[in-house]
């Protein structure tokens, strides 16, 4: 039989879209599965919040002095301990084929958005991870069927060796607002304001808002995100110089959830996502959502969002929240990460049997 080793490097990582699927998933495996039928490998400095798991069997990689990459510490445990690696990240390791989750091939469709020396090496070194996904894994799992097009028609990966296994907003209904967020943050107070979420790259369209913002200075919005390391969006600069819009920087889960409660709707206009989780958080906290008419999201959001075009930022909202949209109730049954669980958990079951 096929030994399951599940990467748990993101739990050293700091939570983003991908790094809260892994957390998600994981739990939930970790109920389905029997007593140590997978094992769980753990960074040397793994974060505080690893939960205490009942059934999966969970290994610390090693410390190795003025040594800290982490991803050739399980190379080696793969080496010394043959196994089928699940990792949930956009990545493989070298040894095996393995089962891995591709999100998204973002810097494959466009490349033309790494314009520094810098971000082109990035790009140039993720596509190549991306070569050796669709050459290597064993079994390709993504989020939506359009990533899985994309997938295929960029790389030549046969159908049978893609499966879709949806994101979900599950983990919203465990969160504490933290109504505390209007005291931190000036200028909400008494005020409408719509709210976006996400990490402050291109893709994310920043520009969308910003101009729709200069069109519209009687409009707040307010935007929480963190700088990534790539792909800055040059508009940023000129975005602090707006007055009707508040760059709150990074938040935690309960203040995002205030917002979402409280904000007259959540806005996405990003041109390019793979799944596109915010829009489904916000629905769960009861948030109209506007979003782009782009990528993955009419597939995901179907007739229960409200649609931009994503380059064209002279919309009226107020008419366009004034539009119906259908019910979210069928997406939460639809994106459940507890399903996903038990999608990913039959999978494994098959190559598990395996010989």
């Amino acid at each position: 039989m096929a030994k399951i080793v599940i990467n748990g490097l993101f739990y050293s990582d700091r939570l983003t879209g991908i790094e809260r699927f892994a957390h998600e998933i994981t739990k939930r495996l970790d109920a389905l599965s029997s007593p140590n039928e997978f094992t769980l490998v753990l960074p040397p400095a793994a974060s505080t919040d690893v939960p205490r798991f009942n059934n999966l069997r969970t290994v610390s990689l090693f410390k190795i002095p003025f040594f800290s990459i982490n991803k050739i510490k399980l190379y080696l445990y793969l080496l010394a301990n043959p196994s089928v690696c699940l990792d949930y990240g956009n990545r493989t390791p070298f040894l095996g084929h393995n089962i891995v989750f591709l999100h998204d091939i973002y810097c494959r469709v466009f490349p033309e958005d790494f314009r520094t020396a810098k971000d082109k090496y990035i790009m140039k070194k993720t596509c190549k991870m991306y070569e050796r996904i669709a050459k290597k894994a064993r079994l390709i799992c993504t989020v939506s069927h359009f990533s899985k097009k994309q997938i295929m028609d960029y790389y030549g990966v046969p159908e049978e060796k893609i499966r879709v296994i949806y994101s979900g907003s599950n983990h919203m209904d465990t969160i504490q607002a933290d109504e505390s967020v209007f005291k931190r943050i000036g200028g909400l107070k008494n005020k409408e304001f719509y709210f976006t979420l996400g990490s402050l790259s291109l893709r994310k369209n920043l520009q969308w808002i910003m101009k729709h913002a200069e069109l519209y200075p009687n409009e707040l919005f307010v935007i929480s995100g963190t700088m990534l390391k790539n792909v800055i969006p040059p508009e940023l600069e000129k975005i602090k110089l707006l007055k009707n819009i508040i760059l709150a920087g990074y938040l935690s889960d309960g203040e995002v959830k205030a917002l979402m409660k409280k904000c007259k709707a959540f806005v996405f206009p990003s041109y390019f996502e793979g799944f596109g989780l915010p829009p489904l958080e916000a629905l769960a906290c009861g948030a109209p959502v506007i979003i782009s008419n782009a990528a993955s999201l009419p597939e995901i959001y179907g007739s229960c969002a409200h649609y931009i075009d994503p380059f064209k930022p002279d919309v009226d909202l107020d008419a366009l929240l004034a539009e119906p949209v259908s019910s979210p109730a069928p997406l939460f049954e639809k994106y459940s990460l507890d399903n996903s669980a038990k999608k990913l958990y039959e999978i494994l079951k098959e190559i598990e049997m395996e010989r």
